[in-house]
């Protein structure tokens, strides 16, 4: 949507585009202070009044077009990358206006900050989980003044009170009068209605849409392949361009020969760029034909040289120290000195990468307004502000055409915008010639990608007499990511990156001693946030611990934890729904185990129960799993089940197997074959999800799955065979 499409609310009217969408209706609403307060579900919403000289035209934000045919679309202010923002969103307006399901079309918004900005962060992206959270109850009165307007306009059209009509499935009646109309034959009139100074959002209890399972808005554009996703986009006289990138970090391109890769067929370019060499073709296999016959000869006096093994071990001497504190309740040091029982353990956390179905890509073209780029963008506002940078233009003369994108779990979200400044600079580098599809292959974002950080945690308890712990400590030694990033004045305090130590520092269990504190050391692997960031590891290192004090009482760990939880309803209640409906404390057999986690991130509440099989081999399987889950009122219950299901076996990758090792600074793993992630046969053979039905404000559920499942694996193992496993992935330890 261009903006002279966009309504201004300062009118106070919604407005007619005839030259895009024909005649109809075409909503926009201003939401000033609208950040993480968040509105109860029943409660009354003023429309703001304002001025023409007060406001202006990027103040206001569209989000609904009726049109004259009766489709209603919903503009998507979220990256759709398989998570279900489309329809997600949409449902929450289809409910307040009262729509037909299959009446509702979306399209992705452009990028424009001011209208479209995460409401959590002040900048338009996706992430964090935070896409229904932070749009909900904007949503919902774009949703509910669409309905206002459409009902005012029927009103004065059938001389009737307001009151008396009724909205259902997208169809407007009078029933005293037998008057009906569709949303379509009354955009016309409704464009011409005064903004209502205020409407009613729904009860909870009149939701129609909201809380049932809805067939997805994406899901017959990636059946019939119809869906644009950036591989798809062709321009006329596109160039496609891969890079060799330096084999080690801190390698500079010292010089080369790009004579073979020149007379490879179909090479047009080969250019020098600040992160390597760019070759650049008419298709993609003549591109990576010409890479490979590139000779590069690279200046590594600078670079990283250090095995995974002496970054650890590097990680672990730090840990003889102090760090910045993150939490210090009580007296944990001096309750640990005189304690008469304590328990301690240490942990270790490898390197992952984000390994997304759909490798990195971007195409870029310069145009006489400035430039224009398509991709599956994450992380529109500051992927403009970079590669206005590099081209010298204005942000907001970088056009983003937002398509679909086949995962990311963080990565195209890079705090530097690294592989959507790789594309403008190497348009830059032809002088814009042509436009650019940059590609990264699998070996390119394996190897020369970011990655979740290595970590290294100690910790250690004091328990009483009856097992209870009265003092914990617990030190975490890792890189930071928000470190050099724009998010550094707000995410890292007194020396403390907060996603190193979420999920730690917050623990939930009532321990009335309590010290948190964490070194960041600087290493020159380049790292950033992973699908449940800080709780990757963190949920690992706290929920197997608390499960070793539990056996360290005698206790029973689900009985341990309720005893701990007392204070943490909705911890309690998603720990008791998956202990009840996994059979908690059933027997299994001989060589089987039931492990159990809980664990809040994102401000959503999960809890796992898993089970595993241990072979003859000494090999393991995991046979089922039990999620329960807290997040709040449920927009579409089915995704939140399919959510937790992935996030769940994407977690298990990292707990099976998936790590990237370094060996004299160079990554060992290039692709799926040595980088693995789990197989179809790894996946247990039963998953269940069981929703805690709520009526709080909607919470994240891509991410919240992923941290739980490590540690129930953990624990279900240490059941089995009696081994503490204090490493990623898990391995059993030979026995004889």
């Amino acid at each position: 949507m261009q903006k002279d499409q966009l309504i201004n609310v300062s009118r106070r009217r919604f407005l007619v585009n005839s030259a895009t969408v024909g005649a109809g209706l075409t909503l926009g609403i201003y939401l000033p202070g609208c950040g993480r307060k968040q509105e109860s579900p029943a409660e009354k919403v003023s429309t703001p009044q304002t001025t023409p000289e007060s406001a202006s035209e990027q103040e206001f934000n569209a989000f609904v077009r009726v049109s004259p045919d009766n489709k209603v679309t919903v503009v998507i202010k979220h990256l759709e990358m398989g998570q279900g923002t489309y329809t997600g969103l949409a449902t929450i307006v289809a409910d307040e206006m009262d729509a037909a399901w299959d009446q509702i079309q979306v399209e992705s918004a452009p990028a424009n900050a001011e209208l479209y900005k995460n409401l959590f962060w002040g900048a338009q992206g996706t992430g964090g989980s935070t896409a229904i959270a932070n749009s909900f109850t904007q949503m919902r009165k774009a949703g509910a003044s669409a309905k206002y307007m459409l009902v005012s306009a029927a009103a004065k059209k059938w001389n009737a009170p307001m009151e008396q009509i009724s909205v259902d499935g997208g169809v407007v009646r009078h029933s005293a009068s037998d008057h009906q109309a569709t949303f379509g034959e009354l955009a016309d009139l409704a464009a011409k209605e005064t903004v209502p100074e205020e409407v009613f959002l729904k009860d909870p209890e009149e939701f129609r849409l909201i809380g049932s399972i809805l067939p997805r808005k994406d899901s017959m554009d990636k059946v019939y392949a119809t869906g644009i996703f950036t591989q798809d986009v062709q321009l006329p006289d596109m160039l496609t361009a891969v890079v060799a990138h330096p084999p080690r970090y801190g390698a500079t391109v010292k010089s080369f020969d790009d004579s073979k890769a020149k007379a490879v067929n179909g090479v047009t370019d080969v250019v020098q760029i600040p992160n390597g060499v760019a070759v650049l073709a008419k298709d993609f296999w003549s591109t990576k034909k010409g890479r490979d016959a590139l000779d590069v000869e690279w200046d590594e006096s600078n670079a990283f040289k250090l095995s995974s093994d002496e970054v650890m071990a590097q990680y672990k001497q730090t840990a003889k120290q102090a760090g910045a504190v993150a939490r210090n309740d009580g007296d944990a040091v001096g309750t640990l000195q005189k304690a008469t029982k304590t328990v301690s353990a240490a942990y270790e956390f490898p390197y992952l990468s984000h390994a997304p179905m759909e490798p990195l890509n971007c195409v870029v073209q310069i145009t006489d307004q400035g430039c224009e780029i398509w991709n599956g963008c994450q992380s529109q506002t500051a992927d403009q502000y970079a590669v206005a940078n590099v081209l010298g233009i204005k942000p907001e003369q970088v056009k983003i055409n937002t398509l679909y994108a086949g995962g990311s779990f963080g990565r195209r979200a890079n705090p530097h915008q690294d592989y959507v400044v790789e594309a403008a600079t190497i348009v830059k580098a032809i002088n814009g010639k042509a436009p650019v599809k940059m590609m990264w292959t699998r070996e390119d974002d394996t190897r020369a990608g970011y990655y979740r950080p290595m970590y290294y945690h100690e910790i250690k308890a004091a328990l009483d007499q009856d097992g209870n712990p009265t003092a914990w400590h617990h030190r975490i030694v890792g890189q930071s990511i928000m470190t050099g990033t724009a998010n550094e004045a707000g995410m890292v305090k007194d020396g403390v990156d907060a996603s190193s130590v979420e999920g730690a520092e917050n623990l939930p269990y009532a321990i009335p001693n309590m010290y948190v504190d964490l070194h960041s050391p600087k290493v020159p692997v380049p790292v950033q946030w992973w699908r449940s960031v800080g709780s990757t590891h963190t949920a690992f290192s706290t929920e197997t611990f608390i499960d070793e004090l539990a056996s360290a009482a005698n206790k029973d760990p689900v009985e341990y934890r309720r005893a701990l939880l007392k204070e943490q309803p909705r911890h309690l209640g998603v720990l008791n729904l998956a202990a009840e409906k996994a059979g908690w404390g059933k027997p299994l057999g001989d060589k089987r185990g039931r492990g159990i986690a809980v664990h809040k991130s994102f401000n959503t509440y999960v809890a796992q129960v898993a089970e595993v099989t241990v072979h003859e081999d000494n090999t393991f399987t995991v046979d089922r799993v039990v999620i329960a889950v807290d997040s709040g009122i449920s927009i579409n219950p089915d995704i939140v089940r399919a959510q937790m299901e992935g996030g769940m076996g994407y977690g298990l990758a990292p707990t099976l197997s998936s790590e990237i090792t370094l060996d004299k600074g160079k990554v060992r793993q290039s692709n799926f074959h040595d980088y693995t992630v789990v197989r179809m046969n790894q996946m247990p053979m039963q998953v269940e999800v069981h929703i805690v039905k709520s009526d709080q404000p909607p919470t994240g559920v891509g991410e919240p799955g992923t941290p739980v499942i490590a540690p129930a694996v953990a624990n279900a193992l240490f059941q089995a065979t009696g081994q503490r496993i204090y490493k990623l992935p898990l391995k059993l330890a030979v026995t004889v």
